[in-house]
């Protein structure tokens, strides 16, 4: 595919996610992410070729003017969307595929100084939410998705939906799951386990209320 192809693929697929997009010349000129993933794949090219300093230099001034830095070994695939990107961090082995959707703060890192792969794969139409951390070389597996807020230590089978600290698959039923822009209402587990727990609670502040009217009534008797 052509530069040109490449880049207005690219800014389609701001338009595709983003209902805040208006026009073409807008999002080429206001959308860092969109900047981001394009000297990326300037610095990507530089990298391949084994002129490292370059492709630092590069990373390092689009880092810079939009606070999202990706290093330029990390491979990206087509349609990437870094929603508000600031903050953004995707390391040297990362491996990101096709229609990937990354909101503000996420951290794509390694978990040590150990080499080789050692940064995460996010697999085809997956969606990681505001503030996640996916940390070590593992999985994100297609169609999934990664709450805000969550820190993943280990893989995440296709279709699934994973949440909290450290992360926890809640849903994987075999069906794609559907790419949008709700990812504030993605399952909580430590939530729903608090609530249950203050329903039991309630329940037995309601059975000692009756016992202790129980015990009232026969002491008056």
């Amino acid at each position: 595919m052509g530069i040109f192809k490449t880049m207005k693929e690219d800014m389609d697929v701001v338009f595709e996610q983003d209902p805040a997009a208006r026009t073409y010349i807008e999002v080429m000129l206001t959308y860092s992410g969109l900047h981001a993933v394009w000297a990326h794949r300037i610095a990507h090219r530089f990298f391949k070729r084994r002129l490292f300093f370059i492709a630092r230099v590069i990373s390092q001034a689009s880092r810079f003017f939009t606070g999202i830095e990706i290093h330029p070994g990390a491979k990206i695939g087509r349609r990437l969307f870094i929603d508000h990107g600031m903050g953004v961090v995707i390391g040297e082995t990362c491996e990101i595929g096709d229609n990937v959707t990354i909101f503000q703060g996420v951290t794509l890192g390694g978990t040590g100084k150990e080499r080789g792969k050692r940064h995460p794969t996010v697999k085809d139409n997956a969606l990681i939410s505001t503030g996640a951390k996916v940390l070590g070389a593992i999985t994100i597996g297609e169609s999934s998705k990664v709450g805000g807020g969550s820190v993943v230590l280990k893989d995440v089978p296709d279709h699934s939906t994973v949440v909290g600290v450290p992360g926890r698959v809640v849903i994987q039923n075999g069906e794609r799951v559907r790419r949008d822009l709700d990812h504030h209402k993605i399952p909580d587990p430590v939530a729903d386990r608090c609530e249950h727990m203050q329903v039991q609670i309630d329940e037995l502040k309601a059975e000692i209320a009756k016992l202790k009217q129980g015990s009232v009534k026969q002491y008056v008797d």
